[in-house]
């Protein structure tokens, strides 16, 4: 007469694993936002900060690169760096990410979040 039940305990072991892979995920959707990362460019000359999610937090430039006519440089300089704390940024999201689906036993590849 109960035969059925038994997918009922299944079923409530998929629904706590869900719930808590949501809750790890919200947590780490909040840590990428106070992770930091920095990428910079001419030799350090110029550095961009950036949360771990990619908005840009700080920009440090050296005042030695501010002459009129090396204007062009200094925006390449700038955007060189801003463009590398993006990428350094997405690669510790990734790698944060990867923690989480190896702490869940997900599959190598499957792209978090869904």
């Amino acid at each position: 007469m109960f035969k059925g039940l038994g997918g009922l305990g299944d079923m409530s072991k998929m629904m706590k694993a869900a719930q808590e892979m949501q809750g790890k995920m919200e947590k780490i959707q909040k840590d990428l936002e106070t992770i930091t990362v920095t990428g910079e460019s001419g030799a350090g000359l110029v550095k961009a900060t950036a949360t771990a999610k990619g908005e840009l937090t700080g920009l440090d430039i050296d005042p030695s690169i501010f002459v009129a006519s090396e204007k062009e440089v200094v925006e390449d300089l700038i955007l060189a760096a801003i463009k590398d704390a993006q990428s350094r940024a997405t690669e510790r999201s990734q790698e944060e990410m990867k923690k989480i689906q190896d702490e869940l036993g997900l599959p190598a590849g499957m792209n978090l979040p869904f």
